[in-house]
């Protein structure tokens, strides 16, 4: 099993890299506030699933909770920015 988990991870890390310097690059560059904010929920999602990846090649129970904090952390960011962006659209 822990070969298998191995070679998948030697396969899907450099995806995973490629992709998080194309969020990188949209969170730094993107025009309006709602593609940075799909771009920061993105680069979370992706490493709460390299973190419960990890979570099963090592072994350990404690990076799933975390990731269960960052996926609770980055729905709260959502939330904020919605509220916000409502209210700017509404005048208030």
């Amino acid at each position: 099993m822990e070969t298998e988990v191995m070679t998948f991870i030697m396969i899907v890390l450099p995806i995973y890299l490629v992709s998080f310097l194309l969020y990188l690059v949209r969170v730094f560059k993107g025009p309006t506030i709602s593609d940075t904010v799909l771009a920061i929920d993105a680069i979370s999602f992706e490493t709460i699933v390299l973190m419960a990846i990890f979570a099963i090649f090592f072994k350990s129970l404690l990076l799933i909770p975390v990731a269960i904090l960052l996926s609770v952390w980055t729905y709260a960011l959502d939330v904020f920015v919605a509220k916000y962006l409502e209210k700017k659209e509404m005048g208030d």
